[in-house]
């Protein structure tokens, strides 16, 4: 890996950051500091903290920050079934691109586990 651009999951989390802004843009405007809010910052947390930890210098420390990532994924997936909740997010598919990412970081994580093992 070069860098966090070359990760697939990081990707994956840019576009969904990405579609997320797009989706919340229909939101009624009472909420843009409200639930938009905190959803758009969950959303950039998910890439952000992939690429913080891909730039540590340890496996450890990079496992450390796509377990956060993880946390902020569970936290726009809240946000998000709240949104579909009160009927203001009509389009469901966002939340299996978040199962898809999920099973991505996971699976980024068992295999920097497994490599730190190898490597001991």
């Amino acid at each position: 890996m070069k860098t966090h651009k070359d990760l697939d999951v990081w990707n994956r989390a840019m576009e969904l950051a990405e579609k997320t802004y797009a989706l919340t843009m229909d939101f009624p405007q009472k909420e843009q500091y409200g639930i938009v809010s905190q959803i758009r910052r969950s959303a950039i947390s998910i890439p952000s903290n992939i690429a913080e930890g891909a730039a540590r210098h340890s496996n450890k420390e990079f496992i450390q920050f796509l377990y956060i990532a993880l946390g902020s994924l569970a936290e726009l997936e809240t946000q998000m079934l709240l949104s579909q909740r009160l009927g203001f997010l009509k389009d469901g598919s966002v939340l299996l691109e978040l199962e898809d990412i999920r099973k991505m970081l996971l699976g980024l994580i068992r295999f920097l586990k497994h490599k730190d093992k190898r490597d001991e």
